[in-house]
């Protein structure tokens, strides 16, 4: 078999051709981009393995693309043999075929020079251990030692080697196996997915961004829930993400029971993902509910409740996001307002909407109102299919009333016509909790209505609430 590539890819390629030729190195592309080829995946990586200095090769490579005037980024790391090449739209990696060997303590493994072969023999899964010839005489030729071309038809991920050795060896590939099952839809075979629960411990070698990466990866495919599944019953999520572990279950009490709130999360995240491809909407997905299980009370005559999970979980979040080493910035911040919210725009439709309780969702959500409408609408499921349908279209009321009162008053964004410092220089007075008493006197009175959203309103109202605080 040969690989057919687009016009500016056998430009780049037959440049890397010529490069070896002169170098009377072998050279081949390998891993994921002759995968992405087979299986007309997009993919803008391309590794370049070959049989000597893989920095020399980049290096002559780099030369003749900046002799023909094109624009590239070069790196080279010589600790680890390696080199990049960035140009416009493709990324171009070089290295030196490779043999490996571990220590069970690390998975930095210790590494030789080898050949073709013992580098194939390194490959996690037999899909990513294809190789295509870049001679000129064999240009594009598929190299295939592990039935990887069978494996891709078929859809099967499996290791080339013994997955017991493989995953031993760098525990990171057990959550690689999942991944890719989850991004290609593929199935896992079965003697490689029965090893890596008895392995599941041997993630705690593995840092904690590099595990992150990959669960991002599982949540960013289109159908998340597949991933999840695979990670809880292989008991992988157990070793990182045990508050989404306690999610699964349920408990029965007066013949009352309530939702497996694990596989209610996976629903209301594939149905996000249908609509967003936003990382952080989706990780809002995960943690919604997350902290049910510490709020969960049964009531005599009434069922299980889960009082307070949202404002739990809210709490909860930026203790999370540090211990599996997301973002503790903006995005954080982000995930925890719409945890913290979540449940108000379903609220609204099971009372009559005020124009009251709509200024203040707008108030609140500001420029995130979009996310958490549809945070909601994902969050609508049950298997009772009118009782889904009466919500959605009850949403849609609320959306409705949500434009036209922002159409009206424009609260989204909005910030009250006075600030602390006027109510300090006009009661002379120090930041003090008088201000703030003031200040939120004067929002409450906006957003209920009691008075117009301008200066003179807002300032008479300043003047009364300081009286009454004897300022």
């Amino acid at each position: 078999m040969r690989l057919q590539f687009s016009p500016k890819e056998e430009e780049i390629l037959k440049v890397i051709s010529e490069c070896a030729h002169e170098l009377q190195i072998d050279a081949y592309v390998v891993g994921g981009f002759v995968r992405d080829k087979i299986i007309n995946r997009k993919s803008k990586d391309i590794d370049i393995v070959c049989v000597g200095n893989g920095i020399e090769l980049a290096k002559k490579v780099a030369e003749k693309f900046s002799s023909a005037s094109k624009n590239i980024n070069v790196a080279y790391f010589k600790n680890f043999g390696t080199a990049q090449i960035k140009l416009k739209d493709i990324e171009l990696e070089f290295v030196g075929a490779r043999k490996e060997s571990y220590r069970r303590d690390s998975r930095k493994p210790i590494v030789e020079n080898g050949t073709l072969e013992d580098d194939q023999n390194r490959r996690d899964f037999t899909i990513n251990a294809l190789a295509a010839r870049l001679h000129t005489n064999h240009f594009g030729e598929v190299i295939d030692p592990f039935n990887g071309l069978e494996d891709l038809k078929n859809g099967i991920i499996r290791t080339p080697l013994s997955p017991e050795i493989t995953f031993d060896d760098d525990p990171l590939r057990m959550l690689r196996a999942i991944r890719f099952a989850t991004q290609l839809n593929f199935k896992i075979e079965d003697n490689t997915y029965q090893a890596i629960a008895p392995l599941a411990g041997r993630l705690k070698i593995i840092s904690q961004e590099r595990i992150t990466a990959e669960l991002n990866k599982i949540i960013l495919s289109s159908k998340p829930s597949l991933g999840f599944k695979l990670l809880f019953n292989t008991k992988l999520l157990h070793q990182f993400f045990t508050e989404m572990v306690k999610l699964q279950g349920v408990q029965i009490k007066d013949n009352l029971g309530h939702k497996d709130n694990f596989y209610h999360t996976l629903q209301v995240l594939d149905n996000l993902s249908e609509n967003s491809t936003d990382l952080w909407l989706r990780w809002a997905a995960i943690m919604h509910d997350i902290a049910k299980p510490a709020t969960q009370r049964f009531e005599e005559g009434h069922g299980w409740t889960f009082h307070g999970h949202e404002v739990v979980g809210a709490k909860w979040v930026p203790k999370i996001f540090s211990r599996l080493k997301l973002p503790l910035d903006d995005k954080m911040k982000f995930v925890q307002k719409m945890v913290l919210l979540h449940l108000r725009p379903i609220s609204l439709t099971k009372e009559n909407i005020t124009d009251s309780a709509i200024r203040r969702i707008l108030f609140d959500a500001g420029e995130d109102l979009e996310s958490l409408l549809l945070l909601c609408d994902a969050d609508i499921t049950s298997k009772n299919d009118q009782k889904v349908k009466r919500y959605k279209e009850n949403l849609k009321l609320v959306l409705q009333k949500i434009r036209e009162v922002e159409e009206r008053d424009h609260i989204r964004n909005w910030q009250p016509p006075i600030s602390g410092e006027l109510i300090m220089q006009t009661f002379n007075i120090k930041p003090s909790r008088e201000v703030g008493i003031i200040k939120d006197a004067i929002k409450d009175a906006i957003l209920d209505g009691i008075i117009s959203n301008n200066y003179d309103a807002a300032y008479q109202l300043m003047l009364e609430k300081g009286k009454a605080l004897n300022l």
